[in-house]
């Protein structure tokens, strides 16, 4: 994977364009996630994005000294202008710049906790032992991560990139089906690691609203890198956009009520021995 399938420009406004629909899996993952040891509990959210759902995490835990990590300045602004600063319940939410694929924490956690993150990161299950080995006794790593890589989608995506007019500029931008595990594998590697571990995998059927809705949402993610591959040829950049929205129009066709969009996610909790 290149750099810039891995760090890519992001706009805050776009992705949270569907916040809703995006924050469903993480209030998901929460409710699964076990009490926390410390008191108050140090939480590490990696990859927090715009910080909407790092704010959650205050609300479960209202004391928790909370710390969102993002690579992206445009994220990061938007998370600290939105979020940062004392809690209701007399906790802290701050923001801080982080490479996830490098980062260590500096303290103890008691829940290192990551949203639709990880499949950007090459190699990302080889951290999971730094990661528990700094987790509190008893503390708990929970993530999840998109599933979809093979729907019309990113399959579409992949070929239209692949095309020979453009895989010089494009070859190894974007992310594969490798760019996740499946629930068993991460199953196995959390719990070989001493850790109880759930893991599954859910389809959620999104009812997408207006015209070309799915390449709105992949316009917030997935698209991101070929945006940037080809922005310095704004040409190349409104033909590729163009015969991927067309080919969105015909895989995802609208309904009656909108335009359902299946997105697979896979999910993992995993609780440190106290």
């Amino acid at each position: 994977m290149s750099a810039a399938a891995a760090n890519p420009t992001w706009d805050p406004a776009q992705y949270l364009c569907h916040a809703g629909h995006r924050t469903r899996p993480f209030t998901d993952l929460l409710a699964r996630v076990p009490e926390l040891p410390g008191d108050p509990p140090r939480i590490a959210d990696l990859g927090c994005g715009a910080g909407n759902v790092t704010a959650l995490l205050a609300g479960r835990w209202p004391t928790a000294r909370v710390t969102g990590y993002d690579n992206s300045p445009e994220m990061l602004d938007r998370a600290r202008a939105d979020h940062e600063g004392p809690t209701a319940g007399g906790g802290r939410l701050g923001f801080a710049r982080a490479d996830i694929r490098t980062w260590t924490p500096g303290e103890q956690d008691d829940l290192i906790v990551s949203n639709a993150t990880l499949h950007w990161v090459p190699g990302h299950a080889e951290r999971f032992g730094d990661w528990i080995a700094a987790l509190a006794p008893g503390g708990t790593l929970a993530f999840q991560v998109p599933g979809n890589f093979d729907a019309p989608s990113h399959v579409l995506l992949r070929e239209l990139a692949a095309a020979p007019r453009r895989r010089d500029r494009l070859d190894g931008v974007l992310r594969h089906e490798g760019a996740v595990l499946r629930p068993e594998a991460y199953l196995e590697r959390l719990t070989a690691l001493g850790c109880a571990t759930d893991a599954w995998e859910t389809t959620y059927v999104h009812l997408l609203e207006g015209e070309d809705p799915v390449l709105d949402w992949v316009g917030g993610t997935a698209l991101r890198p070929v945006l940037d591959a080809l922005a310095g040829d704004p040409g190349a950049r409104e033909e590729f956009v163009a015969e991927y929205r067309t080919a969105l129009r015909a895989a995802y066709p609208p309904g009656a009520h909108g335009t359902p969009y299946p997105f697979r996610r896979v999910f993992a909790v995993a609780r440190k021995k106290g």
